[in-house]
């Protein structure tokens, strides 16, 4: 069985003005879609084909560049697709914000943290927020790295996260990714990331 790129549940203009439509399309069918496609031909005929994504990425330090970079690729956009949506965000509630409140002190706390993990990522990757402990934590990976990875420096389940590879802003925003990184409060799906967290 191999992955498929998934179908976006909105449209590619459907995020305007915070992310554009040309990188919405480019992003998806050219660098998710790729992600996907090189995991594939890296996984088949190997010992990994037919486990799980996640089964995949928790053994990240004993799988080939090629597995790690691409499964880690798949997931984590697959992840940023679902906890987007159109038409402005809403704002966290009930458990999820109660945990919010007991990890950072309020929402505007996570935000800041959120935020400076994204903007310092050094070069490519994602910032995350995520469960460790049954405690949600921000942290930040490079590359395609995700939380999930037995490599990770902080390791959890990701409900949240940003990709900061320029790919992901740089047609709308050029070298300005704390704009992007503000940008993205307007986008998120609050109830898909309350899903996960109860996950």
């Amino acid at each position: 069985m191999s992955f498929e790129l998934p179908r976006l549940t909105y449209a590619y203009t459907a995020l305007e003005p915070y992310i554009d439509a040309r990188t919405m399309e480019i992003h998806h069918t050219k660098h998710h879609g790729a992600y996907t496609a090189n995991l594939n031909n890296a996984l088949h005929g190997g010992a990994w084909e037919g486990k799980t994504i996640e089964e995949i990425l928790a053994s990240a330090g004993t799988i080939s560049a090629a597995v790690r970079n691409n499964g880690g690729g798949f997931y984590n956009h697959n992840l940023y697709w679902e906890i987007l949506a159109p038409g402005g965000a809403r704002q966290p509630e009930g458990v999820l914000l109660d945990a919010i409140h007991d990890a950072f002190g309020s929402v505007a706390a996570l935000k800041e943290a959120f935020a400076k993990a994204a903007v310092t990522r050094f070069g490519s990757g994602w910032a995350w927020l995520l469960l460790q402990d049954n405690k949600l934590v921000v942290s930040s990976t490079p590359n395609q790295d995700n939380p999930l990875m037995d490599v990770a420096e902080v390791k959890g389940r990701p409900i949240l996260g940003i990709d900061v590879w320029e790919h992901a802003y740089y047609l709308n925003y050029q070298n300005r990714r704390p704009d992007y990184v503000e940008a993205f409060w307007s986008l998120i799906n609050w109830d898909e990331v309350a899903r996960k967290f109860n996950g």
